[in-house]
């Protein structure tokens, strides 16, 4: 396939972490393996799935990767919603995070469907 670090989706989850993590440091620390546990692995799934699918030998196997990519980013939605919810995220940081993971989502959904052709 081709170098992972070219991918610009791969490029924006990877950020997207980084920003995941700093938000993480200002949640309760009775969340450190609930809540904040859930959104560090669900956050990293993506860009690491991306990296993982870039390494096979198939498109088929790749677009199974950014599959699971793409269900990790929505379980990250929700865990982001979830969290302003129960007040550790402010609305305005609940709308930045949404808005890229958002954005990553249909970067996701335009690839797979790229590869599938």
């Amino acid at each position: 396939m081709q170098d992972y670090k070219e991918l610009i989706v791969w490029q924006k989850s990877h950020a997207f972490v980084v920003g995941i993590y700093g938000t993480l440091s200002s949640f309760p620390k009775d969340e450190a393996f609930n809540l904040v546990s859930q959104l560090k692995r669900a956050s990293t799934s993506i860009p690491t799935n991306i990296a993982e699918g870039t390494g096979r030998f198939t498109s088929k196997d790749f677009a199974s990767y950014l599959q699971i990519a793409l269900g990790s980013s929505h379980e990250v939605e929700y865990l982001i919603l979830l969290s302003k919810d129960l007040g550790f995220i402010n609305l305005e940081l609940y709308n930045i995070h949404s808005q890229h993971i958002n954005e990553i989502k249909a970067m996701l959904i335009s690839l797979i469907k790229k590869v599938r052709n």
